[in-house]
């Protein structure tokens, strides 16, 4: 259930991204390839998140602190742009077009993110 909802909130959190701004695109022929699409970036995306960036921020953890924490921004802007260069190799044609969009996309992300999760538990952390 967890996987489930941690999709969602991805795919959500990566739509409005794809909604706001230009420089990010998932081009489709309609909603229900574009919604399948988003689901599939989304567990890229997520995949991303579970490999990679714990290692990138063990490396980068003396920088989070000299930064008091605006460094996670650009941590999360080089994973949208690492599932982007994913979802290309494997066939999706996800893009996002340069780094200031991708660390204006890793906001949007964030907070959407966070937004959906708060309204979608998870029932398995009430326990």
């Amino acid at each position: 259930m967890r996987f489930l909802v941690f999709v969602i909130a991805n795919a959500l959190a990566l739509g409005a991204a794809v909604w706001l701004f230009e420089g990010i695109t998932l081009p489709a022929p309609d909603d229900t390839t574009l919604a399948v699409e988003l689901l599939v970036v989304g567990v890229i995306f997520g995949v991303v998140n579970a490999v990679v960036r714990p290692v990138v921020r063990l490396l980068s953890l003396p920088l989070i602190v000299l930064t008091l924490g605006l460094f996670w921004f650009v941590v999360n802007a080089a994973m949208l742009l690492l599932t982007s260069a994913i979802s290309g190799a494997v066939g999706l044609d996800f893009r996002v077009d340069g780094f200031g969009t991708a660390l204006l996309g890793s906001i949007v992300i964030s907070l959407v993110s966070l937004l959906v999760n708060a309204v979608l538990p998870d029932p398995e952390r009430r326990r």
